[in-house]
């Protein structure tokens, strides 16, 4: 669907989810906020909004609206079709707005950013650590925390208090040996997997357990080659680290910041 003249029906708030080429084909029955229909508005140039009317009577922000704004923009991604995503919340005040106060001005901007997503997809990397095999290895390299776990578990159970500080280093000290394994093995597969992609951005670990939070721009004749060698990354340290593979994913990462 494109945009229509304007007309009564028009002058309805509208909810964007991102920005696509002119012309581009809707994923059949999308939908989006509040189960409303989704369609582009177009600015006559090469770019079009992916809309649908915004919920009145309530502010947004709802579990079921971010659900919603996710699902369309996973629909377009998963038809192929190349888009610009935008962060939850973007709304004007009805589709000739989103003509002339979104598209006019920017469409040179949004075309460059779609001619550089064109053909690629976003995939994204996430690894942690199999937690007893890796304390194990930090026990056997780190003489310090083995010699002060094995005194620590000997002290009897009705004077533990008296060995509080001793805990509160023994967990400074294996904190400390996760971080440079951390930083190593996630080093160790980033330069496996970046090779095959375009570009990556690594986000920083979550959890004391997580090896390495990635996204990477691949390009989709690139892609077997790329998900080849995650496999082979999964084979090789499969035993102390779970790797797992997410996508293909809206490329909110390879968006340049307005």
């Amino acid at each position: 669907m494109t945009s229509p003249g304007q007309g009564p029906g028009d002058r309805v708030p509208q909810y964007v989810y991102g920005v696509t080429r002119q012309g581009a084909a809707l994923p059949p029955g999308v939908s989006g906020l509040d189960d409303r229909p989704v369609s582009l508005v177009e600015d006559g140039g090469v770019c079009a909004a992916v809309v649908s009317d915004l919920p009145s009577g309530r502010a947004l922000g709802e579990r079921d609206d971010l659900v919603a704004h996710q699902r369309v923009l996973n629909a377009l991604v998963n038809a192929g079709t190349v888009v610009l995503p935008f962060r939850f919340g973007a709304a004007l005040s009805d589709r000739a707005a989103v003509e002339k106060e979104l598209l006019a001005g920017n469409s040179e901007r949004f075309g460059q950013v779609l001619d550089q997503l064109q053909d690629r997809v976003e995939l994204r990397l996430k690894a942690t650590y199999v937690q007893d095999r890796v304390l194990q290895e930090i026990m056997q390299a780190e003489p310090e925390v083995a010699e002060l776990s094995r005194r620590l578990r000997e002290v009897p159970a009705d004077v533990a208090d008296a060995v509080y500080y001793d805990r509160v280093r023994l967990g400074e000290l294996i904190a400390q040996a996760m971080e440079r394994l951390r930083e190593a093995d996630g080093q160790v597969l980033l330069d496996g997997a970046a090779p095959a992609a375009e570009a990556f951005a690594r986000k920083a670990p979550a959890r004391e357990e997580d090896v390495l939070d990635a996204s990477f721009l691949v390009r989709a004749d690139r892609r077997a080659a790329f998900e080849q060698a995650v496999g082979t990354l999964g084979q090789e340290h499969g035993d102390r680290i779970r790797i797992r593979l997410i996508g293909p994913l809206p490329p909110y990462d390879f968006v340049p910041e307005a």
